[in-house]
């Protein structure tokens, strides 16, 4: 993706089934569980670089002992920064007591992040700064150790106001704004709740205070907990907790819009944001790492039982498509057969816009992750070619010498790197005028590889998002080659509407297919479609996020994806560029062709899974008409 887009975020749980001491007989050290921690988090990088953060419980701890440990780093080495911390302790150890460390109980008694469960995440942030107290894991604290929460998640939620006035209504003061704080105050409270419960009950039994605290542990139902505290999330989540005791969950929403995989044997439970780092971290096949359903939490209990159970109930799929086209690795064979997919269906729009003219075309990629979409692509290319060798065969039906037969024959697609991402180069440069030329040269060229003045250039990106990079930089040193025709393909649709559901892309005013449709309407003296919006976006200011519409699809509807393409060609094409550019997008129904299982595509269709969603794009709307520069949720 040329256009810098974060994704929020990426989360790994383990819980150990076994004494420590099992894994320093069987695997010869008790860190086994911490070792696999930092596999899973460090083969989720690409879910988020501006911070991490790991929890390790410790079980079956005397009072008066530590139980949980925390460390949490900012910065794109906050992984590193982390278990070097972590690991210190044991080099310390290492001298002091050399012969100790490889005891596991002496370990779990005196050294942090010995532990039977860990949770790790990584985050992308899409709102708010990326200091150390906005990371996760994020924890509440009581000297009840039911009642210790912690929590991390890949989430957004859309009505963070409403749920916050709920807590405030309940005489809460919560400590900050934020989706975040409101969903562990809102876990935090039924807990709470739970644990009086269980403790009015086994008293009136007669049951002694001390005795009380391991029923309560054995008892305590983390999904009548997460039932009620989630009844009125709106939005995309995949959250993972721990309680005090060593209960551990992880739970999914009722949509699957966020994703979630686990994996589990007699000695471990996993769960992470994506499926192949599990198989890559334990070795296991494809079909033994399974999909959390919808709506469902997994739960594992102190005892080492492992729960499924539904605490939503599950609606129509709509897993963000987002996630397959872009965000998640691509070493996973379902989202790489995808990604070459979309790259195929894409191959009859590109030959229009080349006019067909494939002996003159190359045909190339946007470094990195269009990659594995120019494969399917150049496939597809292959077979159209293929297609017409046989056509030019059969019409000279053997009227031909060998040299003409050798030259139909050895026809293939042209394709050369031409697009190099300079990743030392950082534009570091404050003022506009430097900045703007710093970014001109993030990206490099293959000179030699075009044809001056013939040649057209096929370049493939994932998405166009705001299309800032492909105008100040790469359509410009492309330019370079000299081609006749640049041709920029997405492997995505337009991207016409905001996310609120864990991507940073919250401003109507940042896409270009958005700006593309306004400057049609005012082009076509139309600006009254633009006031007709307005006024109903408007009178929606104060309902219920239930009964909000989205009447900013009336924007697009005066126009075919086709107009609004060539309009963003123009608009990304400066005065100095000599080539002629052209852009083809996904279509929406080729999107749902190539990702058949995943139907989240409401950035694209304005179709949003849930009621805030509606909210979010006519307040977006609203701020865009208002020049107010803020997200929308």
């Amino acid at each position: 993706m040329t256009d810098e887009v974060k994704h929020k975020c990426g989360i790994a749980l383990i819980r150990l089934l076994k004494p420590l001491e099992y894994y320093q007989l069987t695997y010869g050290s008790w860190r086994y569980g911490l070792e696999k921690l930092y596999l899973l988090m460090e083969k989720q990088r690409n879910r988020g670089q501006d911070g991490a953060g790991v929890v390790s419980l410790k079980l079956d701890t005397p009072p008066g002992k530590k139980y949980f440990s925390r460390q949490r780093e900012a910065g794109s080495s906050a992984i590193n920064e982390i278990f070097k911390h972590i690991y210190s302790h044991y080099e310390e150890a290492e001298r002091d007591y050399p012969d100790a460390l490889n005891d596991p109980h002496w370990a779990k008694a005196n050294l942090p992040f010995v532990a039977e469960a860990y949770l790790g995440h990584l985050r992308y942030g899409t709102f708010g700064s990326n200091n150390t107290e906005n990371l996760h894991p994020v924890m509440r604290q009581n000297n009840w150790r039911t009642r210790n929460l912690v929590m991390a998640g890949n989430f957004n939620l859309t009505n963070v106001d409403e749920l916050f006035e709920i807590l405030v209504e309940l005489g809460q003061y919560p400590k900050e704004y934020s989706d975040t704080v409101t969903m562990l105050e809102k876990v935090g409270h039924f807990l709470d709740t739970e644990n009086q419960r269980l403790f009015d009950q086994f008293k009136s039994q007669g049951y002694t205070n001390r005795d009380i605290t391991d029923q309560i542990g054995e008892r305590i139902s983390v999904p009548s907990v997460l039932a009620e505290a989630s009844k009125r999330w709106d939005g995309g989540y995949t959250v993972a907790g721990m309680l005090g005791h060593g209960d551990v969950f992880a739970m999914r929403d009722p949509w699957g819009i966020r994703p979630a995989y686990y994996y589990q044997d007699d000695e471990v439970v996993i769960v992470t944001s994506e499926r192949p780092v599990i198989q890559t971290a334990m070795n296991v096949k494809f079909e033994h790492v399974k999909e959390l359903p919808p709506g469902h939490v997994l739960v594992v209990k102190k005892s080492g039982e492992i729960e499924m159970s539904q605490v939503r109930e599950p609606e129509v799929k709509k897993s963000c498509s987002f996630e397959r086209i872009y965000f998640s690795r691509g070493s996973d064979r379902e989202i790489y057969r995808e990604r070459k997919k979309l790259g195929e269906l894409l191959v009859p729009g590109i030959l229009e816009a080349i006019e067909y003219e494939v002996e003159d075309t190359v045909f190339s990629f946007i470094p990195n992750t269009a990659e594995s979409a120019f494969y399917g692509m150049v496939k597809a290319v292959e077979d159209y070619i293929l297609q017409q060798k046989w056509e030019k065969l059969k019409k000279i039906n053997g009227a031909c010498n060998s040299e003409e037969v050798m030259k139909i024959m050895t026809q293939r697609a042209r394709i050369e790197k031409v697009a190099i991402k300079d990743l030392k180069l950082r534009t570091f440069i404050s003022q506009d005028k430097g900045r703007k030329d710093m970014v001109s040269h993030v990206y490099d060229i293959t000179y030699g590889t075009i044809r001056r003045g013939i040649d057209n250039l096929v370049v493939i990106d994932d998405s166009i998002v705001r299309g800032t990079t492909l105008k100040q930089s790469i359509i410009k040193i492309l330019d370079r080659l000299g081609p006749k025709r640049i041709v920029v393909v997405s492997s995505s649709p337009q991207i016409r509407y905001p996310d609120c559901y864990g991507i940073d892309m919250a401003r109507l005013g940042d896409f270009t297919a958005f700006q593309a449709a306004i400057a049609l309407l005012k082009e076509h003296e139309m600006e009254h479609v633009i006031n007709e919006v307005y006024k109903k976006c408007n009178m929606q200011k104060g309902l219920p996020k239930e009964d909000y519409v989205n009447y900013v699809k009336d924007i697009y509807k005066p126009f075919s994806q086709r107009q609004i393409s060539d309009k963003i060609a123009e608009m990304l094409t400066d005065t100095d560029v000599n080539a002629e550019v052209r852009i083809v997008y996904q279509t929406i129904e080729n999107l749902h062709k190539a990702v058949p299982d995943d139907l989240g595509d409401w950035y694209f269709t304005g179709d949003y899974p849930t009621p805030g969603g509606n909210k979010v794009v006519s307040t977006s709307f609203l701020n865009y008409i208002h020049g107010v520069n803020t997200r929308a949720y």
